[in-house]
């Protein structure tokens, strides 16, 4: 089962990201072994995580997720707006 995930950096911003692991690849992005764009902006906070099922869907949807501005990923973060599936 693979998973999209959001976290929340110290200024605010959020990082979205796929994995079959949520909680192994988050403390790896906590401990400066994940992606760079993470490094030196924490603490870092998980703030949500959706199961998708294979890796090609969850990868279609993270890259939708992306494309969302931040006013819609804070709506889906609050439940007031559906994962673009």
């Amino acid at each position: 089962m693979w998973y999209l995930y959001l976290v929340r950096c110290n200024d605010g911003s959020l990082y979205t990201g796929i994995s079959k692991d949520v909680a192994r690849r988050f403390e790896a992005h906590r401990s400066n072994r994940g992606a760079r764009r993470l490094r030196g902006r924490g603490p870092l906070e998980l703030v949500y995580s959706h199961p998708l099922g294979d890796r090609s869907l969850a990868l279609r949807v993270e890259h939708r997720v992306k494309k969302l501005c931040r006013a819609d990923k804070e709506k889906l973060l609050r439940g007031e707006a559906q994962l673009p599936i």
